[in-house]
């Protein structure tokens, strides 16, 4: 089996808490009745969440996010993705925590 697909699968094993959070929302289609896969590979890259029919991403990002070089491999995968025509939405780990009905009603804005 190809690495990225044993990353994969280790990566659902050990969600972090807001992916769980998060996860726990839009598993089994509870959330306007689409799909959504979690850590699911696409080219190099895994994304945290995925809805394959609306075409859209959705990133949970924890502070070392926020360092130079992960920013500059953020926008090169999210570039990447975006060729693919997907729409890459991030989160930081404090909204999930502290505003997750902000982060609901955002995602709802951005399904079609």
């Amino acid at each position: 089996m190809d690495t990225k697909y044993l990353k994969a699968r280790e990566l659902r094993k050990n969600l972090t808490q807001q992916e769980r959070k998060l996860w726990n929302l839009l598993k089994n289609k509870q959330f306007h009745n689409l799909s959504f896969r979690r850590q699911h590979p696409i080219g190099d890259y895994i994304v945290d969440f995925i809805c394959r029919s609306q075409k859209l991403i959705i990133e949970l990002d924890g502070g070392q996010h926020n360092i130079d070089e992960n920013i500059k491999y953020d926008k090169k995968r999210t570039k990447f993705l975006e060729s693919l025509g997907f729409k890459v939405i991030r989160f930081w780990n404090n909204d999930i925590d502290n505003n997750i009905e902000g982060v609901i009603k955002f995602i709802e804005e951005n399904i079609n």
